[in-house]
């Protein structure tokens, strides 16, 4: 039987065991999902698609986190964190192992079937993981913590360009064989890290309030602003943050900006994704001192300056400020997150799932910029990342005022 935890208290150091366990699991959806970033062009490549063609693969991606969150919920409720999370490591297994006949065929929409079925268990993956880890000490300390975690997830999208770089981009036309012993790779450990996790002995998050069903009745998650507000910061900043990355392989080898080999563009992203690991760890601690929703607020104002910067110049100066916008991007998802829910209390878990819905931000956005830079240039299509870091600038600043 699992032991029960009284989260009562702030117990931090009495779950570090797994903490560090769904450390392993950030790291690895982190990985999977910057993979995406070198996919993307590779695929274009591969099949001469246009930039709005090409944003299907992020589109089919984070289309699952719309499909998929809200039935993960209700589906956390019933078998609880512990198996939904092995089961979601099985899903994105059994995802990662569609990508042999996809690439066996040289279908497009075999690939993209591949990724919907991965992105759904990320999907179910995040939902029962974010509220996992906020859940695991204090409410006060919640933002530091997945912080922290999402360090980890940092590291993993900062190792997956490199690495997915070197294997799919490095030759003008790799070979099929390459893709597929990648993916097997993937779903072996996704695999692995499924079996770790059902036979370790993981507490169960129970308090108080989950016993007050009035509570529920009386405050039903529609009427709450501060989620409804949060739904659609997670929306503009995933979108925004997927876009970036996705465009950045083809802007950093665009002739008037990096001019770079696109093997080697696609090693650079790493200083996107890396930025933001540093930021979350500098995160971690800087947000126990400060008011998260004032960080909020300066970073998003930060990030819009530099990705002005990048539209408004070219070369060298363009490159930096836009691979800058990574180390911004670093504690908006989890600031967001745990702003969002806060006071949720019994509600926590289906407010995750609403919150995690809006992550299909990934899959509307970056397909609204493919459009634009279709239509208007690569370069000016970065207008929509600076609407979406405009709005979450506002969130925070009513957070505060809070």
């Amino acid at each position: 039987m699992e032991p029960s935890a009284s989260l009562a208290e702030d117990k931090s150091t009495a779950y570090g065991a797994p903490l560090a366990l769904l450390t392993v699991l950030f790291f690895a959806f982190g990985f999977i999902t910057a993979l995406n970033d070198i996919l993307a062009p590779h695929l274009k490549e591969q099949f001469a698609l246009d930039y709005t063609q090409t944003m299907w693969v992020q589109f089919t991606f984070f289309f699952a986190y719309g499909v998929v969150s809200i039935p993960a919920g209700t589906l956390i409720t019933r078998i609880g964190h512990q198996k939904s999370i092995a089961l979601a490591l099985l899903i994105s297994g059994c995802g990662c192992l569609l990508f042999y006949p996809a690439a066996a065929y040289h279908r497009y929409e075999l690939f993209l079937l591949a990724l919907f079925c991965l992105a759904s268990g990320i999907t179910l993956l995040q939902v029962a993981s974010n509220p996992y880890v906020a859940a695991l000490g204090s409410e006060a300390t919640a933002s530091s913590r997945l912080t922290l975690t999402q360090a980890f997830n940092s590291l993993g999208t900062t190792l997956a360009p490199y690495i997915g770089a070197t294997l799919i981009l490095a030759t003008a036309i790799p070979s099929h064989a390459t893709i597929q012993r990648l993916y097997l790779v993937l779903a072996a450990c996704f695999f692995a890290l499924g079996i770790l996790i059902f036979l370790s002995a993981l507490p169960t998050l129970t308090t108080a309030a989950e016993l007050d069903t009035r509570r529920i009745t009386k405050n039903p998650l529609w009427k709450n602003r501060t989620l409804l507000g949060g739904i659609l910061g997670i929306f503009v900043y995933v979108g925004a943050e997927v876009s970036i990355g996705s465009f950045l392989v083809n802007y950093l080898s665009h002739p008037t900006i990096g001019n770079l080999p696109v093997a080697e563009a696609g090693k650079w992203v790493s200083f996107y994704w890396g930025g933001a690991m540093i930021g979350r760890f500098l995160g971690a601690y800087v947000q126990r001192i400060v008011q998260p929703a004032r960080v909020l607020s300066l970073y998003a104002l930060c990030a819009i300056a530099l990705i002005l910067v990048s539209m408004s110049t070219q070369g060298l100066v363009a490159a930096i400020a836009i691979l800058s916008v990574g180390f911004f991007n670093s504690i908006m998802f989890p600031t967001i997150f745990t702003l969002a829910l806060s006071g949720l209390g019994p509600q926590a878990a289906k407010g995750s799932g609403w919150l995690c819905t809006a992550i299909v931000g990934g899959a509307i956005i970056p397909l609204l910029q493919g459009m634009a830079a279709d239509q208007l240039g690569l370069q000016h299509a970065f207008f929509i990342p600076v609407l979406c870091y405009g709005y979450i600038a506002y969130y925070g600043f009513k957070r505060m005022a809070r």
